[in-house]
């Protein structure tokens, strides 16, 4: 049979196809799904929890929700047991009605096809809010994890408030067992995040907490990542390279490749409604 195209157009079109494909794919956020990264606080009359589930496709698909970082043990040591009726209470009151939660304090059970179950067609997962190093100890190297990501090659969406914000990028802020104010932990295994946001370190309640400089010396460490600084009842809609500004509050961008007058903090502010574009580092709206 004929080619359609001599061979040396072919062999153009290939390498052009490549370079496209290269081009169009996304160095921060996913190739396909959403993130809605929320900022801690009480989300309710926000907007955020309803974009989370406008994103999803609506009250009528599949969510996942995860306690995890509430914590996976007691005081005394304890594993905690986690009352399914109060974590999926608030989902149920405004109208979802396939919702599971999905927890264990176990990496080995998260590592089983059996827990995955309910992950292999969820249409969208949301993290509560805790300490994220609990998170990463049940889930990080587990099919779960790898579930996770699988959720958002579907399309799905990812969220999530607080630490269950912070456990999405790539770097983890505050992953610290000592307490929430190390920014920079030396536990090794707490140290990167589910990368869901790639090349990028998250923080949150920045506003009620005073965490507005705290990102600075991560960025000063790690210049190849972009800081993102959430205020409570704030969130950012990542789509591909891009990110969305929604809720009440601001959002702090710590960008190493600006040049910041010596009179000014090393970030800048960007309200709800702005666009900003990650691989470009540029204000879109």
């Amino acid at each position: 049979m004929r080619a359609p195209f001599p061979l040396g157009v072919v062999a153009m079109l290939s390498v052009a196809g490549a370079a496209l494909a290269q081009e169009t794919t996304p160095e921060y956020g996913p190739a396909q799904g959403t993130l809605v990264i929320a900022g801690g606080g009480t989300l309710a009359g926000s907007g955020i929890i309803e974009k989370f589930i406008q994103l999803a496709g609506g009250h009528d698909k599949k969510f996942v929700i995860v306690p995890t970082a509430g914590g996976n043990r007691n005081d005394d040591g304890s594993v905690r047991v986690f009352e399914g009726s109060q974590v999926l209470g608030r989902w149920l009151r405004i109208g979802i009605k396939n919702v599971k939660m999905l927890h264990t304090a176990d990496p080995a059970v998260a590592d089983t096809e059996e827990f995955v179950r309910d992950l292999k067609d969820a249409d969208a997962v949301w993290f509560d809010g805790g300490r994220q190093w609990n998170i990463v100890d049940s889930y990080a190297n587990t099919r779960t994890l790898t579930e996770f990501h699988r959720v958002l090659e579907r399309g799905g969406v990812i969220g999530g408030t607080s630490a269950g914000a912070t456990i999405q990028g790539h770097y983890l802020v505050r992953g610290d067992t000592s307490g929430p104010d190390v920014m920079m932990t030396q536990e090794a295994k707490h140290q990167v995040g589910f990368d869901f946001l790639r090349r990028a370190a998250i923080d949150q309640h920045i506003n009620t907490r005073n965490r507005w400089d705290d990102l600075i010396p991560v960025i000063r460490r790690y210049p190849n990542l972009l800081g993102i600084g959430l205020s409570e009842e704030t969130a950012i809609v990542v789509t591909g390279d891009k990110f969305e500004v929604i809720g009440k509050g601001k959002v702090a961008v710590h960008d190493n490749t600006r040049t910041y007058p010596e009179s000014e903090k090393p970030f800048y502010l960007l309200a709800p409604g702005a666009v900003y574009n990650m691989k470009q580092r540029v204000i879109e709206k």
